[in-house]
């Protein structure tokens, strides 16, 4: 088969098994089972494959197709134009999150500030602002000690090693420093909505996907910890799920937060909260 006869065969099955963007998808995988980039396919349409280029590709293909998420399958994803590396040791990064380190680079005014990434992940979120504020001191925490080792290979990779201090903490109980700004996104998803997410959410660890029965459980805490870790007039930035944005309001103000101001993400929904205390 030809580079473009195996591109169309594997788009016609990825469409078949309910995988959005069933062409994108293929040539993702074509090209890294190739060593080429997507590119570089459109120039090779003609060329024929021969079995141990297809090989490794029926592997990927299949575990596409039964719902594993392309970025584990590629072992990396951009964020905020680095390449990270993803596997299941953490949540996929999504483009609402991109949307919030964007905003939050907008809001920073201090390029020496004190930055606290909570529930860091693998790590994009501090890296990409450590990336943009090389003058900043930036900690990062989460509660697993995998997300925490795949965040620590990012900053290798990133030649970042040293600039952010990774600890493993719940939110922030092993804390004592005072933050200009602490940015969190934390699991959101109520538990009761497990059966609505997709195969490929499914495949993200639970600890990072879920909060509680209501899913706005952890941002709550946030909301009431920061208070006592951000300094005089220090912002706290977070990231929120659908339909949380009015309650998550209401106790930013009964917290005595100020400047409270929420913002959309690009679909429209009520995704990022932003508060001052003190």
């Amino acid at each position: 088969m030809t580079v473009l006869e195996v591109l169309q065969s594997t788009a016609a099955y990825f469409k078949k098994r309910g995988i959005e963007n069933p062409r994108l998808n293929a040539e993702h995988l074509l090209a890294d089972a190739l060593g080429r980039t997507r590119m570089e396919l459109y120039l090779e349409f003609e060329r024929t494959l021969d079995e141990t280029e297809l090989a490794p590709l029926r592997d990927l293909v299949r575990r596409r197709g039964e719902g594993e998420p392309l970025q584990h399958l590629l072992g990396s994803v951009e964020f905020c134009g680095h390449v990270f590396l993803c596997d299941n040791r953490a949540l996929v990064p999504r483009p609402e999150t991109e949307q919030l380190v964007e905003i939050v680079e907008s809001k920073i005014e201090n390029r020496k500030s004190t930055i606290l990434d909570v529930g860091t992940g693998s790590g994009v979120i501090a890296l990409s602002l450590a990336k943009k504020f090389p003058e900043a001191h930036i900690f990062a925490v989460d509660v697993s000690e995998d997300a925490l080792a795949l965040a620590g290979e990012n900053a290798i990779r990133l030649g970042l090693s040293g600039r952010v201090q990774f600890r493993k903490g719940d939110l922030l109980e092993n804390l004592d420093e005072r933050f200009d700004l602490i940015v969190g996104n934390l699991p959101y998803i109520a538990t009761r909505d497990r059966h609505a997410l997709s195969r490929e959410v499914l495949h993200d660890p639970g600890v990072a996907l879920f909060a509680g029965p209501r899913g706005d459980e952890l941002v709550g805490k946030l909301i009431e910890q920061s208070r006592m870790r951000l300094r005089p007039g220090g912002m706290l930035a977070l990231e929120i799920g659908v339909g949380q944005g009015e309650a998550l309001l209401s106790a930013l103000a009964e917290k005595n937060y100020r400047d409270i101001c929420s913002k959309n993400d690009y679909s429209g929904m009520t995704r990022f909260l932003f508060a001052r205390y003190g």
